[in-house]
């Protein structure tokens, strides 16, 4: 692979256990909102809105798939600053900074549509 892959080629050689479910949650994430762009960061595929890193998957451990929602590589001022999740699906792990875990193939299934208005909302912020 190469050493700067795009997401497509991070993602055709991708050996993880839930690389089906990555795959249908990004493409369902791109189609979404057209203004979105990726690509690969911290060993795996992120969103960015504006120039700016926003949503990247956790893939490791390898039993994992999380989402993390962030405002960028470097830490924020957090004054002002609010996300209502009216899901429950995100836990804080910082005041502007969330990570969302999903458990197997069914749960992505099921969340998929929450997961894409979150997503959304979140790159709005």
């Amino acid at each position: 692979m190469a050493q700067n892959p795009t997401v497509e080629e991070f993602l055709a050689t991708l050996d993880h256990p839930r690389a089906d479910d990555v795959r249908r949650l990004r493409a369902a994430i791109m189609a979404s909102n057209a203004d979105l762009t990726e690509h690969v960061k911290w060993k795996a595929p992120s969103f960015c809105a504006r120039g700016v890193d926003r949503v990247t998957f956790r893939l490791f451990p390898e039993d994992h798939l999380q989402l993390v929602f962030h405002r960028g590589a470097k830490p924020q001022e957090t004054a002002g600053f609010a996300f209502g999740d009216d899901t429950g699906l995100l836990r804080w792990a910082d005041t502007d900074r969330a990570v969302l875990t999903l458990g197997d193939s069914a749960d992505v299934a099921a969340k998929q549509d929450a997961i894409v208005a979150l997503v959304e909302r979140w790159v709005r912020v």
